[in-house]
Formats: C-alpha cells, structure tokens, sequence
C-alpha cells in the first residue's frame, strides 16, 4: 500500500462536488462520499480572507464527526476565489455569476481551497493557493458560458475544466486541481503524513 499512515482507516469524502469526487477517485484508494445537507458556510469577518477556506472546511469537518466511525478518515474542503479585495464563493444566481466573471476577467486572482483531514480522534488542515490569469472576456463570452453551463455550484462562477477555462485561462501558477477544488499532491502528502 502507497499511503500505509491511513491503512487502518476507511476514507470518506464529505463533498457532493462532482469534481472533488472525480479528483479523489484519481487516488486509486476506495472511498465513500457522505453529504449532510445545509452545512452552514459562514465565517466571522475576524477570520483573514486567506484563511477562509480551511476554517470552512474544518466547520464542515465539525458538521460531519457525530456520525464519523472509529475507523473512518474524513477529508472536507472548500475553494474561494479572491478577487481585489473581494471573496467570491458560489453565485447567487445568473445576474451575480455574470458580474463575478466581468471582475476576473482580463485580471490575475487567487483561487484557495482549505482542505482538512479528521478522524474521531485527531484533526489536521491546511490550504492552497493558486493565481488564476484571466483573459479578457467579451459579455457575449460570459453570458454564453452562464447559460450554457449554468456555473451556480463553482467559487468564483467558473470551472477551469469546463469551456471557459478553454478560452479564458492564459496561466496557471500552482496546482491546477486545487483550482478544480482540491489540491491533489498537497492532500496525497497529508494523507501521506497522518
């Protein structure tokens, strides 16, 4: 076994993000994916906007430990985008995923995904960070991409992997699967050292 820190645990995915899902299985490690519904997001406005991320997905963590068994490891994450001075998480509807994608646009931002590992017994997180380059986009390009693929689930109003990240992404510097949503070889290493 590659990872022999976790063998004694079964691993669970506290997401229903298809692509956190989809990034895991790329483990080639058996997992299960459990989902609480209305897990809370918010965060007091003390917390710094780059630490955002891994005190969410901690909360999420917390949300998930009464019904975590002995042997289970739970991996939660959440991703923000952080654009001049603003953090956008998921949109609020078409209208505010249209004036997300008109701010990065033509722009450099920040793309942080917290992840945190928790077993009944121990905890560990820690985040990434990644600088996303935008091309500047037409209106016609966003509002296409909105309506098409409707990016409602997605920080910022974007998935990298999707047609915009195609056409819009000029560069990329870090890890390109934590701005998918969760930073692969940074989590192998963590698993790795649990």
């Amino acid at each position: 076994m590659l990872l022999p820190s976790i063998a004694n645990y079964r691993l669970v995915l506290g997401s229903q993000s298809p692509r956190r899902q989809s990034l895991l299985s790329g483990f080639e490690l058996p997992f299960d994916v459990r989902v609480l519904p209305d897990v809370d997001e918010s965060y007091p406005d003390t917390v710094k906007p780059e630490e955002v991320a891994e005190f969410i997905a901690r909360k999420k963590a917390e949300c998930y430990l009464p019904q975590l068994a002995d042997d289970e490891l739970l991996i939660t994450a959440d991703t923000i985008v952080w654009n001049f001075d603003e953090i956008m998480g998921k949109p609020d509807d078409r209208e505010d995923a249209i004036r997300m994608l008109q701010r990065l646009s033509g722009h450099v931002h920040e793309v942080i995904t917290g992840v945190c590992l928790s077993t009944r017994t121990k905890t560990m997180s820690f985040s990434t960070s990644s600088a996303v380059c935008f091309a500047t986009l037409s209106d016609e390009e966003i509002i296409y991409y909105v309506d098409k693929f409707m990016p409602f689930d997605k920080a910022g109003a974007y998935g990298i992997q999707e047609w915009i990240g195609y056409i819009g992404i000029e560069a990329i510097n870090g890890s390109f699967y934590n701005v998918m949503g969760l930073p692969m070889q940074r989590l192998y290493q963590a698993l790795k050292g649990f």
